[in-house]
């Protein structure tokens, strides 16, 4: 039955593959920062190495990117090394130009931060097997032949390609707990970038969030299609509070959603990175990143000799997802649930989708006591009860 589903999320998601991504694009360029002079293990080696970044936007963008930026930056520091970053990449063929570009310079270690680049990483990997290529956000599956791409099975999908994402639906959850707190009305708004199982995923943590201390909290979701497009996101921001939301959340890389939720006295979730001196009024917190340790410890390895070319999916346990500083307006009481809360996901005693979990049609789609496997979650194609809108955009 699983297979059946994941193959339909697969063939869904294939279809928009080559428009999707975490962040931005306008135009391409090359830049380069040098690391500062830093004091690393003697006994370690990194000169081999070579690496590379390709950014969907831009690394000052204070959203995905920027967060992105940051673990590059721990790299550097950690290992002594430069890394090249090239800003603002399409996906599709500019983007595997620019990638395999990089590869025939001889970058051995190339990171891609965006969903999109993954066909493209993969055709590029195949031709570069000297190299190792680590695809932010992506799934092996979404590459073979029943998905609609061009390799015919998990093996064949190139052994120098790994993946590497994280549980946001674990802070997702978190942070609606504080939204579900804040909001007296109950009616809370969804600022969504694009109809994919990550969105969705957090969509879902966040309502199921909110309605563990507001049972009858509903969130309405507005539907942007962009991960960068200020003047869009602000226009469904407002169309939200105009329809009674007082607590907003969003996936995109701008601070459109909390400036929209300041100048109406509401409350604002963000996204990706801690900007909460963009809005400090309308601030509740939000789900965050930690790349470092991850860029860190793959380059490592492929300084030992060892491309990992696994499907990484961290969590809260192993720090890659956080969860942002608290608003003023959250108060003692509510901090305290959401560290408990936060207790029970690091320890392994609570899931954000542990069931009974209904759809929006009062199906139940996770039985009571049940937590969903990872497969299961990375298709997630439904709204739970609750949500306001639909799935497919």
């Amino acid at each position: 039955m699983r297979k059946t589903h994941i193959k339909g999320f697969a063939l869904a998601a294939a279809a928009v593959f080559g428009l999707l991504a975490c962040g931005s694009s306008s135009s391409s360029s090359d830049t380069t920062a040098a690391a500062a002079p830093v004091t690393t293990d003697a006994a370690a080696d990194y000169s081999m190495l070579k690496v590379a970044v390709v950014y969907i936007g831009v690394p000052d963008d204070k959203g995905w990117t920027y967060q992105h930026e940051q673990g590059i930056l721990a790299l550097e520091a950690e290992l002594g090394i430069t890394v090249k970053r090239v800003t603002n990449v399409p996906e599709g063929d500019e983007g595997e130009a620019i990638m395999e570009g990089l590869a025939a310079e001889g970058y051995n270690l190339i990171f891609a931060t965006s969903f999109g680049y993954g066909a493209p990483m993969a055709r590029v990997a195949v031709k570069h097997p000297e190299g190792c290529f680590e695809w932010a956000t992506g799934a092996k599956f979404l590459l073979t032949k029943d998905a609609g791409g061009e390799f015919a099975t998990f093996g064949d999908v190139p052994a120098n390609l790994g993946t590497y994402f994280g549980a946001a639906e674990e802070a997702r959850y978190l942070s609606g707990i504080a939204a579900g707190k804040a909001s007296k009305s109950g009616k809370l708004g969804y600022v969504a970038a694009f109809p994919i199982p990550e969105v969705i995923r957090g969509i879902n943590a966040f309502t199921l969030g909110a309605q563990s201390v507001n049972p009858a909290a509903t969130v309405q979701v507005s539907w942007t299609k962009t991960w960068f497009g200020p003047d869009t996101e602000k226009q469904a921001a407002e169309s939200l509070l105009a329809a009674g939301a007082d607590v907003l959340a969003m996936h995109q890389d701008t601070t459109a959603t909390g400036l929209a939720a300041d100048a109406k006295g509401a409350k604002w979730v963000g996204y990706s990175s801690d900007v909460s001196e963009a809005a400090p009024n309308a601030w509740l917190t939000a789900p965050t990143w930690n790349w470092g340790p991850y860029y860190i410890k793959t380059a490592k390895s492929v300084a030992g000799g060892t491309c990992p070319a696994d499907e990484y999916y961290g969590s809260m346990a192993d720090g890659m997802v956080t969860l942002g500083s608290f608003g003023s307006s959250v108060d003692a009481d509510t901090q305290a649930l959401i560290a408990t809360k936060a207790a029970a996901i690091i320890d392994g005693s609570f899931a954000p989708f542990q069931g009974p979990v209904m759809d929006q049609d009062g199906k139940e789609v996770v039985a009571a006591g049940a937590k969903p496997e990872l497969l299961d979650l990375l298709g997630m194609s439904y709204f739970v009860k609750g949500v306001i809108g639909s799935p497919k955009g």
